[in-house]
């Protein structure tokens, strides 16, 4: 039987990647945590998308896109050298790497690096915020895990907001005139 760790994959919960990041990371792709692409670089030169990179973004290794979460999954031997294998050529595309030994070392690292952070049940989620301190780049991680089902009975099930698909056309008709003389009245 093949040896299986862990390792992080981009998720998206919602569409809100799309706008924050100037490239969202597609889904399901290899991530790491990408701080290296901020090295030397000094923040205020950055565009505003860059910034929220450069504060919470995770990098999806088959794309060099951004992701705020990374989900913790299973990973075969295989599929964790096929990571290494992407983000090595990707190193050398993207950043200028000066050969394939010095991108597969690198890649090695960062991978290594990832693994580390899967070091929690699968189905986490990973999130990171980077912030700079003393000149240095300072990462902190956060390990989100879902409640267990009825842990939290008050809001079990609640939500701000529902859709409701309904077969009745709504009445988009406003009196204006009526809410100001309403509003005049009640302000007596």
């Amino acid at each position: 039987m093949a040896e299986t760790g862990r390792l992080l994959r981009t998720i998206r919960l919602d569409p809100s990647d799309g706008f924050v990041f100037a490239r969202a990371a597609e889904p399901g792709q290899w991530a790491v945590s990408g701080a290296f692409l901020f090295d030397g670089r000094d923040p205020d030169s950055l565009s505003t998308k860059a910034r929220v990179a450069l504060r919470s973004g995770l990098l999806g290794v088959a794309d060099f896109g951004w992701s705020t979460l990374a989900v913790v999954v299973e990973a075969s031997a295989a599929e964790r050298a096929e990571a290494v294998e992407t983000l090595a050529r990707q190193l050398i595309a993207q950043c200028g790497a000066p050969d394939l030994d010095a991108a597969l070392a690198a890649a090695q690292e960062e991978i290594d690096f990832s693994a580390g952070l899967a070091d929690h049940p699968v189905g986490s989620l990973i999130a990171v915020r980077r912030s700079l301190e003393d000149g240095a780049l300072r990462e902190q991680f956060r390990m989100l895990a879902r409640r267990p089902a009825g842990a939290d009975r008050l809001h079990a099930g609640a939500r701000a907001f529902a859709i409701v698909e309904s077969d009745e056309a709504p009445d988009e008709t406003v009196d204006l005139a009526g809410l100001i003389i309403g509003g005049a009245k009640d302000a007596r």
